[in-house]
């Protein structure tokens, strides 16, 4: 039943979940809430008003009494010049202003396909501008998609500061108070090559209680500024409610400059986020009559169980995007990538040499990286030209594809095609195709960006990087990207919005690619981990976990993307040193069955032994595919404080969506107590057989539960149950 003055409250059932619009009588706004399907008796009449004892000249009295809950928006916009909200809030949040108490309620429609996908448009109008918050499902979804659209309804221009993508209201509705003690936030924080740190902390830690009063707005905003969105946090924020046992959480599909607001003045909480505002992110827009503009999408969650069971719920959305990519990523093909073998020296024969190696592998890409074209000043990284290197590939790189196809492989190259660098031509001659700030073009290091919002950077690189990928047979390209345009670029009516402008221009140059060469399959690599979320990784087959190639760290950093991407679009390296012990190869590859499989390093000096055992992982791998593929993950943990000197155990339970395998993967790390037992439960059942492993660490399967031996430090291991 749609929302409206007669039916103030309206459920949409959705799987196993509720969304529910509720229409304030008194001020006609909309706030919208995600629920278990399980836990709607649950939920308790919240208070209406808060007693407040005050001592007051030795008398005891009561301040009058102060409202409890105020109904939130589910929409939040700041327009230019109509104030701010008194309460503290400038400078730390633009939330409820005067633009949103002038929101209203004005209709909501409800569109159902024949398949039964629904899409509910819920239309707000303001003066001279209305606001649409669309969410739209479909059977089978864990979660919903939220998106925003303001318009212009006026007769004159209006300038937008600061619009959501989406808002969760009136958290926790599981308590009648202000649920002390029992609400968790939970983020991810990233850094380069430490991506995906989980931070939880109370509320109160972050001193967002609600005052005496509820009069100060009580918001801890958070985000990145710049065009690598996976630099500082992850675009994620949950709230937990432990009394009740349910999370709700939100993920930004964006690629550009981002916030998210945990936000409280009442008894609840409200979380929202999308596009960083003029505060947080130097962004404004105007809008002139009739014109529009569509917020970021945000995937939405609402899970009874834990925090596993959530994220799993927000990831299961990035499946969809992937039924357009070549057909063979179906299979999750193995690669190798030659960087940590030629350290930026690649040469025809070099490649060649190591495809004899494969030959008879279950590798079936090789990939190309940085070297490969000319540097003028013979200097690391003097890319932007694009000129293949003669002296390394002499006949160029269709002879190298040629040679690998002949052997059996697919081939990639490297492009870090958005920059250019001193030393090439293209640096200081081409700068009127480049971004510019203040008017002079923006260098960060040793980049200038390509400014994609312009035809004839477009052209130029149609020139360079589409033509040579067709006319040399690269099936396979690695996109790198490795620095950050900071607050944003000129060209638009503030830094912000010439940053989302250009944000979008590189992904439509992705979309460019795949039409142009429909079975390219496109790795995702910024600095290894810096562009992971949803919108970009929606237009690659996979991204690069990490730029930790060698590192003690990598299973835990892998792990941690489990909660944030998809396993299959999860690349993770091995780097296969002749010098290494097979216990530290073994704890190497173990530690890519926590995604796709990629192999580095000098493989033409392995010895057989240590071949053998590279061989014996990637025939396991083939058999793990369906379950890495399409399933769910559970981490189970004891890890210390540091990645970089990783203490304790970690296992990560990967179970197929039909439930007929589960994979394992059992690493541990610096024991200071010594090995121990570890017990890993099996929470589909029982009834499993231990059909493959990988390792040598002892494991008895009993019941419901693997029981895995003793290790010494430093041990990886897998283990394949099928039943």
């Amino acid at each position: 039943m749609k929302l409206s003055s007669a039916h103030p409250v309206a459920d949409f059932a959705m799987g196993d979940f509720v969304a529910r619009y509720r229409l304030d009588a008194a001020t006609r706004r909309v706030t919208f809430h995600l629920l278990p399907s399980t836990c709607l008796d649950a939920t308790v009449e919240a208070r209406a008003s808060v007693d407040t004892p005050v001592a007051h000249t030795g008398q005891s009295r009561k301040w009058p009494a102060v409202m409890a809950r105020k109904a939130d928006s589910l929409v939040q916009v700041k327009l230019r010049g109509d104030g701010a909200g008194h309460g503290f809030g400038l400078g730390r949040t633009l939330r409820n202003g005067p633009s949103v108490e002038a929101l209203i309620f004005d209709r909501q429609e409800v569109v159902r396909s024949d398949g039964g996908e629904m899409r509910i448009d819920t239309h707000l109008a303001g003066p001279g501008f209305a606001v649409t918050h669309r969410l739209t499902w479909a059977p089978g979804d864990l979660a919903i998609v939220v998106t925003t659209v303001l318009r212009n309804t006026g007769d004159k221009p209006v300038t937008v500061e600061m619009l959501s993508s989406f808002c969760l209201n009136d958290l926790t509705p599981f308590a009648r108070d202000d649920a002390p003690g029992r609400l968790h936030a939970h983020r991810f924080r990233s850094t380069w090559s430490s991506e995906g740190r989980h931070e939880n902390q109370l509320l109160e830690d972050l001193h967002l209680e609600r005052s005496w009063a509820g009069h100060s707005h009580q918001s801890e905003r958070f985000g990145q500024v710049g065009t690598m969105p996976v630099r500082g946090w992850f675009p994620f924020v949950a709230l937990e409610d432990r009394g009740a046992g349910v999370f709700w959480g939100a993920q930004l599909a964006w690629a550009g400059s981002w916030q998210m607001e945990i936000y409280r003045r009442h008894d609840d909480v409200n979380l929202s986020g999308g596009l960083a505002d003029r505060e947080f992110g130097h962004w404004w827009k105007t809008l002139g009559p009739g014109e529009s503009l569509d917020s970021p999408a945000a995937h939405l969650a609402v899970a009874a169980g834990d925090l596993d069971d959530l994220c799993h719920r927000l990831v299961s959305l990035q499946a969809k995007p992937l039924a357009a990519q070549p057909a063979i990523e179906h299979d999750l093909p193995i690669l190798f990538n030659e960087w940590c073998s030629s350290w930026g020296n690649p040469s025809h024969d070099y490649v060649v040499e190591t495809a004899r190696r494969l030959v008879g592998s279950e590798v079936r890409i090789i990939v190309i990286d940085d070297g490969w074209a000319e540097r003028p000043g013979n200097q690391f990284q003097q890319n932007g030209d694009w000129i293949v290197n003669r002296r390394a590939f002499p006949d160029g790189l269709g002879a190298t594809t040629a040679a690998l196809r002949e052997a059996g492989f697919l081939t990639g190259l490297w492009f870090e095609m958005e920059v250019c660098n001193p030393g090439s031509r293209a640096y200081g001659e081409r700068t009127a195709l480049q971004l510019a700030a203040d008017g002079v073009p923006l260098a960060v290091g040793p980049r200038r960006f390509w400014d994609l919002r312009h035809p004839g950077a477009v052209a130029y690189l149609d020139e360079k990087v589409l033509a040579r990928l067709r006319d040399d047979g690269f099936a396979y390209l690695k996109v790198d990207y490795n620095d950050t345009i900071g607050v944003g670029c000129d060209g638009a009516e503030s830094p912000g919005e010439g940053l989302r402008q250009q944000v979008l221009a590189t992904q439509a140059y992705f979309r460019r690619l795949r039409e142009a060469l429909p079975d390219l399959i496109i790795e995702n690599c910024s600095s290894g981990g810096h562009r992971l979320e949803p919108s970009m990784m929606a237009l690659c087959a996979m991204g690069s976990f990490s730029d930790a190639h060698e590192t003690l760290e990598i299973p835990v950093l892998a792990a941690n993307l489990h909660r944030l991407i998809l396993p299959r679009q999860n690349q993770v390296w091995a780097v296969l040193n002749p010098g290494d012990s097979l216990q530290r190869l073994t704890y190497s590859l173990a530690a890519t069955f926590l995604g796709r499989m990629c192999l580095s390093g000098d493989l033409k000096d392995l010895s057989s032994d240590a071949w053998d055992l590279a061989c014996a992982a990637q025939r396991l791998y083939r058999r793990c595919v369906p379950a890495l593929r399409d399933g769910r993950s559970r981490l189970l943990r004891d890890l210390g404080p540091s990645f970089r000197y990783p203490t304790g155990s970690q296992e990560v339970v990967r179970t197929a969506a039909d439930g007929k395998s589960i994979v394992i993967v059992a690493h541990t790390f610096a024991q200071p107590d010594g090995p121990t037992t570890r017990t890993v439960p099996l929470r589909a059942g029982a009834g499993w057989r231990l059909t493959g492993r990988f390792g040598t660490r002892a494991a008895t399967l009993a019941d419901d539960r693997l029981e895995l031996a003793p290790a010494p430090d430093l041990t990886g291991a897998v283990y394949f149950l099928e039943r």
